[in-house]
């Protein structure tokens, strides 16, 4: 029997043939939107937010400013000489610049690297300069390196200081109480779309402790292949602050299985957890991540991460402590002997109990989006949600 056209499978030719043409589109729709005036801002988040997200470096340096609202004008000033000095935070911010090596592209000239490194160290002590009110934090440097190595230092001084003072605001207090709460949100958005694996989480006493690195560094310090990190970059700047929890949530779902076949016990669920994949399916996440926040947005889960305050706060001291140790593991396993020694520790723990959303009220909403959501009416949603939540922009200061 003779096969059709229609009946063969396509060939990775043409495969590669019609990403080679959707890559074309979407240069030309990103040129359009920056060459309009005013810029096509929502068009831009779109792009960012959508398959591939902006493709290159070269327009991430045109793009992100737009994503961070920042007025044109600043990005053509020379960054000022950094005093180093008697700064109360040099020390530690060298130390963790010394040891982030792996974050510079493999094969690169060790003095290229140092000057990089030097540059790096310039523009953290820079924004905190200018900005008493924000605290350094251990991973915070994963953050500015992404931005040093795709803009370079004049560009990510701009670009960095408007996100510690929006998107990382959080992170930057001094003490953790907020990136807790951020946290907090995690279980809530599980327990809405598996909870078999949230209960199961929550059995292990796992906590959250898991995904502190993610979030606090854009998964920047987990992720080894420097593609995935700045293709989530593109996403979370285009959307609401809280996305990147979002994301951390589909990771875990994403893998319900191993979780499940793990034993229930904290030290070995969080062991897994901790460990990403590095052969993650990020576009089909990116695009589930961005379901759940139209599906599940933040006000309707600030009920249930506020329920989590009170479970969380008798593993409070263990979640700073491995927040500064950088070794959760430790601290877990530690926790567990010192629980098994306690007269306690034959006595189950009450389950918490999270106030369940109304199903009426979840169907309703379900049956306006549509079983599942696609990824442009997701994108849609998302862009419009970062659109009212981002700083205005200030043409006259």
């Amino acid at each position: 029997m003779r096969t059709t056209r229609s009946d063969r499978s396509p060939s990775p030719m043409n495969g590669k043939q019609d990403w080679e043409t959707k890559r074309k589109r979407k240069i030309a729709d990103i040129t359009q939107a920056l060459s309009v005036d005013p810029v096509d801002v929502a068009t831009l988040r779109r792009m960012a937010i959508s398959e591939g997200g902006l493709l290159t470096d070269e327009i991430r340096c045109q793009v992100w400013p737009w994503l961070l609202n920042i007025p044109p004008h600043l990005l053509d000033q020379e960054p000022e000489k950094v005093e180093r000095e008697n700064n109360k935070d040099y020390n530690q911010v060298l130390l963790d610049v010394q040891r982030s090596l792996r974050r510079f592209p493999p094969g690169m000239p060790d003095e290229q690297r140092e000057g990089l490194q030097e540059e790096l160290i310039d523009i953290i002590l820079r924004v905190l300069q200018r900005n008493p009110q924000l605290h350094y934090y251990q991973g915070y440097h994963d953050i500015v390196v992404t931005f040093l190595l795709v803009v370079g230092e004049r560009l990510a001084t701009v670009l960095v200081e408007k996100l510690s003072t929006h998107h990382l605001r959080d992170f930057m207090d001094p003490t953790m109480d907020n990136t807790k709460h951020i946290l907090n949100y995690l279980m809530p958005i599980i327990e809405r779309v598996n909870p078999e694996v949230q209960d199961f989480m929550q059995q292990a006493e796992v906590g959250t402790v898991f995904a502190l690195s993610w979030l606090i560094t854009w998964f920047g310090h987990v992720l080894s292949d420097f593609r995935h990190v700045v293709r989530l970059y593109d996403f979370f700047l285009a959307c609401h602050p809280l996305m990147p929890i979002y994301f951390a949530a589909v990771i875990v779902l994403h893998r319900e299985g191993e979780v499940l076949d793990c034993e229930c016990d904290m030290a070995m669920v969080h062991h897994l957890l901790s460990q990403i994949p590095q052969d993650l399916p990020y576009e089909t996440l990116i695009s589930r991540a961005g379901d759940l926040f139209v599906q599940f947005p933040p006000s309707e889960l600030a009920r249930e991460a506020a329920a989590h305050e009170s479970m969380a706060t008798s593993t409070f001291k263990d979640f700073e402590l491995a927040s500064t140790q950088q070794r959760p593991d430790t601290v877990l396993r530690r926790r567990r002997r010192q629980k098994q020694g306690s007269p306690e520790s034959s006595t189950a723990n009450p389950v918490m109990t999270v106030a369940q959303p109304s199903t009426a009220r979840r169907f309703v909403r379900l049956a306006v989006m549509g079983l599942t959501v696609a990824l442009g009416a997701a994108a849609l949603a998302v862009v419009n949600t970062a659109l009212e939540w981002a700083p205005k922009l200030d043409l006259f200061p």
